[in-house]
């Protein structure tokens, strides 16, 4: 006589990335299961998952989403599988797991990452935001020099020179700013203040089917 027992296995990391999401100010993560409420429920636990909904058909997972969707202003789905997509699509914003995840998946969704790492999630914001800083940094500067030229322009001072400076000269500028995008290792760490998500994601929820 003997007692055979099978659990997944959470993942070292799980903890430790639904804690940079929460950190990076995704305040309510929820997972979306098809699996036992028992087991999905110590799942959560263990790694600080804020809501679970279990033993949901993927019609279920549907209706889960448009709940979350009514309660919160932004709702992210990560799901890889078929069953997966008709909620992905119901969600404001989709994200496939690239490398396992299925067709319908990367079709439905609105970004497929390339592995089948969830810990590029808090990369994604992370790099997400860095993208948006700079683009805002590209506005300021083009408006600010095209704003310098017209005033250079109105009393006399302005040359062809310049106005090559303000065109050209401006556009390699913001470009060369944008390439810092390329050394995308700074958004591997947490945020340290800076620009946040915003209120709408802050207020938002995560949910990732499985």
């Amino acid at each position: 006589m003997g007692i055979l027992e099978l659990r997944d296995r959470i993942r070292p990391d799980a903890k430790g990335i639904v804690a940079r999401l929460h950190a990076q100010g995704v305040k309510t993560i929820v997972m979306l299961t098809g699996d036992n409420e028992r087991t999905a429920r110590a799942v959560a636990t263990e790694v600080g998952i804020d809501e679970v909904r279990a033993e949901l058909l993927p019609e279920d997972k549907v209706t889960a989403i448009e709940d979350l969707v009514e309660a919160h202003d932004m709702v992210a789905m990560i799901g890889d599988g078929v069953n997966d997509a008709p909620a992905m699509a119901r969600a404001h914003y989709a994200i496939a797991m690239g490398a396992v995840g299925s067709d319908a998946a990367i079709e439905t969704a609105d970004i497929a990452l390339m592995t089948d790492d969830i810990g590029r999630v808090p990369w994604l914001i992370g790099h997400s935001r860095r993208a948006m800083s700079i683009i805002r940094q590209n506005i300021a500067t083009s408006l600010a020099t095209k704003a310098v030229f017209v005033v250079a322009t109105a009393f006399g001072m302005a040359s062809m020179w310049g106005a090559i400076a303000a065109d050209v000269g401006v556009s390699l500028l913001v470009v060369a700013n944008a390439l810092r995008l390329l050394n995308g290792h700074h958004a591997e760490t947490p945020p340290k203040g800076g620009d946040r998500v915003g209120d709408r994601l802050a207020e938002g929820a995560l949910a990732h089917g499985h």
